[in-house]
């Protein structure tokens, strides 16, 4: 387009490549509630009324294509959470039912796999190089209008604190609505930066902070989903505290030095195996700056277990470069949250082998955080699941296959002191 001679800039030509690898995404579930009128012996003799009903929810949202041969879809862990049915619809308007390969809701992502030919993938740029200030733009679904795009800038990154899970989001204020979940935002070359996933605004309108989860981290998060169906999470074993200005002082540290102090190495923990030591300034991981416990928290949870990991630290002055490998927890330290949201706050542990000796089975409940989701469904420490619904559960590992496979499952059965309970998931 031209005015006076002059050609005006557009975003059209680089849309035009972007625009074919969003995809908008709708996921059916079905709802089983108690009817409310069952315990009515009025109604119960007239219409005979089933103890429970059910309900169909639909949901919207989008996603991004990320190989156009194997046909993978990248999109929000909440956008697809308990669905029994997915369909994705292309641009040109091909829909398919999709396959869910991996979800984890700790960074809140999810990959999908749909039988299409002819694909259009879009390109992923190095998330790591954005700025503030950059330009960008965020294409999805919203309100399931169709397919539309806004436009804005970065506006901070690395924010943290706005949600659950593992988070060092883009800040944006392009505008992302509902149904825009698990859309693109990209950069002016038509290349993805980040997957749109939330907002913040106390009216549920967009009022210019939007957040994206960052291009590098999704795609780590990707591999680990389509290789093992979930994420692998590791700990070094340590606790660390942000450096504040007497801490500075006390530890004779310049100001504007990087880094969190340890004040506390765990034993028998990959931390302590490689020589960390309380008192310590861990200052980056694999090269990453670490500035607090919540940026140690998000390294940790999508760094490799297994693999040798590089620790700068300032130990009395001197540098020291420390060579540690991840260990992953413990199956006592299984966090519910990665069974089931519901049951985040929780942890799980298998029933002992010599108590299995003796006729016990399920899965313990060694732990609940007050406040959590598992605390508000009523769960206690020493509870144990033997069933989700009306199958039996002999262990973690049938727990978390239970769960993926009835995702909306509304009852779990307990031992509670001995005695049978039944405990209602919402």
């Amino acid at each position: 387009m031209a005015v006076g001679g002059q050609a005006l800039p557009s975003l059209a030509p680089m849309l035009k490549n972007v625009t074919p690898a969003v995809v908008n995404i709708a996921s059916k579930t079905r709802v089983r509630e108690r009817n409310p009128f069952f315990d009515d012996p009025v109604f119960q003799q007239f219409f005979g009324l089933p103890p429970e009903q059910e309900r169909t929810e639909q949901s919207l949202g989008s996603g991004v294509i990320i190989d156009a041969r194997k046909g993978y879809v990248l999109t929000n862990n909440h956008v697809i959470a308990g669905a029994d049915r997915i369909r994705v619809t292309l641009q040109d308007g091909r829909s398919f039912d999709a396959r869910v390969l991996g979800a984890d809701p700790g960074s809140d992502l999810a990959v999908l796999q749909i039988p299409a030919q002819s694909l259009h993938a879009l390109p992923v740029a190095d998330s790591s190089k954005l700025q503030v200030g950059d330009f960008v733009v965020a294409v999805g679904d919203p309100f399931g209008l169709g397919q539309t795009v806004t436009s804005g800038i970065v506006s901070a990154l690395g924010r943290s604190g706005v949600g659950d899970g593992y988070q060092e989001f883009i800040q944006t204020d392009a505008s992302i609505n509902p149904g825009n979940s698990g859309g693109a935002l990209v950069n002016l070359a038509g290349q993805m930066v980040g997957i749109n996933t939330m907002i913040l605004s106390p009216s549920g309108g967009n009022v210019g902070i939007g957040f994206a989860i960052p291009s590098d981290l999704a795609l780590n998060v990707m591999r680990q989903l389509i290789a093992y169906g979930s994420v692998r999470r590791g700990t070094l074993g340590a606790q660390v505290q942000r450096l504040d200005g007497p801490l500075r002082r006390a530890l004779k540290l310049p100001a504007d030095d990087a880094g969190v102090v340890v004040t506390r190495v765990a034993a028998d923990s990959s931390a302590a195996r490689a020589g960390l030591r309380v008192g310590d300034v861990l200052q980056a991981v694999n090269g990453q700056t670490v500035d607090s416990d919540v940026a140690l928290g998000t390294l940790e949870g999508l760094l490799p277990v297994g693999q040798p990991v590089r620790l700068r630290v300032l130990r009395a002055g001197r540098a020291l470069q420390l060579s540690v490998t991840l260990q992953g927890p413990s199956i006592a330290d299984t966090e519910g949250g990665m069974l089931d949201p519901r049951l985040a706050g929780a942890s799980f542990s298998d029933i002992p082998p010599s108590q299995r000796e003796q006729g016990r089975y399920g899965v313990a409940v060694t732990r609940v955080l007050p406040g959590s989701a598992a605390a508000r469904a009523g769960l206690r420490v020493g509870d144990v699941v033997i069933g989700v619904d009306r199958a039996g559960v002999t262990g973690l590992r049938g727990l978390d296959r239970l769960l993926r496979r009835q995702p909306r499952a509304q009852v779990l059965t307990l031992l509670r002191g001995g005695r049978g309970y039944y405990l209602e998931l919402h």
